[in-house]
């Protein structure tokens, strides 16, 4: 008798496994990204004494990724989809979601989303990559960067929920922040990253949010918190798109709190072509000024799109002298 319930179960199983997968759907989609880029500035005095020129190697680069996302209804009328996304053959990005229809959408990501607060960290408009994209603090390497902006962490649950003019978002990345298999854990401990955002669209064109949340410290101290806000403001009129946002991050333990300030404008010439500014200034409250300018651009055919962006920032980590450049040149292919 054990053995027929048993043998009964693995059929009923199977066949739940295969009716899901014939009500389900499942795309493919990828991307191909070649770039020449030029790094400058602080490689310029790095190293041993006349050799710091060849500190950054060569400028050639491709990237390459392929996303597998599946999708089925519930026989409530919920929708279940997974995503996973290879990048250059390796995992890079898994997450499953649950959209609850007028009850709002509860996802789970796994790899590399934002949560919470930290998908509005930057909401500047642009053509290609924003102002940050390529600084560092020694010009040969992607350390460092700019600093000063909010969080909610990565690994974990993030709901949302748009209601006519208004959208909510709660994120909530358990402590450790790293990704473990199911019936595993990982992650050193400390405190949960929480944090929220609220996005208005109060008149035609015009765009405000605010976010808010807490995470955790690194070092030893990350049973205690960050303070994270933001508050942006867009608006398109026309082919214009501008935006504005401040950003603090009062930091556990410190004064060195970070003040950070951002605004960008972005041209579309036409439906193909786009141009774009942002500038950045991060106000260290006990350190010198972080500032960083930079353009892009950017022209689609067909499923091709041809880019270009240039950034340089001085004082890179409110430290004098840090500076870096950073130019690319790309062309992306998706299929």
């Amino acid at each position: 008798m054990k053995t027929w319930k048993k043998a009964g179960l693995t059929a009923l199983a199977g066949s739940l496994v295969a009716t899901s997968a014939f009500a389900g759907a499942m795309t493919v989609s990828g991307t191909a990204n070649l770039t020449y880029t030029g790094n400058t500035g602080a490689e310029d005095t790095s190293g041993a004494v006349g050799v710091g020129d060849l500190n950054d190697g060569s400028r050639w680069g491709m990237t390459k990724s392929i996303s597998f996302a599946g999708s089925g209804e519930m026989d409530n009328g919920w929708t279940v989809s997974l995503a996973t996304t290879f990048s250059n053959a390796a995992s890079s990005a898994v997450g499953v979601t649950l959209d609850m229809g007028d009850a709002g959408t509860l996802d789970f990501e796994g790899g590399t989303s934002s949560r919470g607060t930290g998908k509005v960290a930057d909401m500047m408009p642009t053509a290609d990559e924003d102002v940050g994209n390529g600084i560092d603090t020694n010009g040969t390497t992607a350390s460092g960067g700019l600093t000063g902006a909010v969080s909610g962490g990565v690994t974990g649950f993030h709901y949302s929920k748009v209601m006519d003019m208004v959208e909510i978002g709660l994120g909530y990345a358990p402590k450790g922040g790293a990704a473990s298999a199911n019936g595993a854990v990982s992650g050193s401990g400390g405190a949960s990253s929480v944090s929220g955002f609220v996005k208005i669209d109060p008149m035609d064109g015009l765009e405000i949010g605010f976010g808010t949340g807490e995470t955790a410290t690194s070092g030893n101290d990350n049973s205690m918190t960050n303070d994270h806000q933001t508050a942006y403001a867009t608006y398109v009129y026309g082919p214009v798109t501008v935006g504005y946002q401040q950003s603090t991050v009062d930091t556990y333990s410190t004064t060195a709190d970070d003040e950070v300030t951002r605004w960008g404008v972005l041209y579309a010439v036409n439906d193909e072509l786009s141009i774009s500014y942002q500038d950045h200034v991060n106000d260290d409250t006990t350190a010198t000024d972080e500032e960083a300018t930079g353009w892009s651009a950017a022209y689609t055919v067909g499923s091709m799109t041809f880019k270009a962006h240039r950034n340089s920032a001085t004082n890179v980590g409110n430290i004098v002298l840090n500076e870096s450049e950073h130019t690319e040149v790309g062309v992306t292919f998706a299929f």
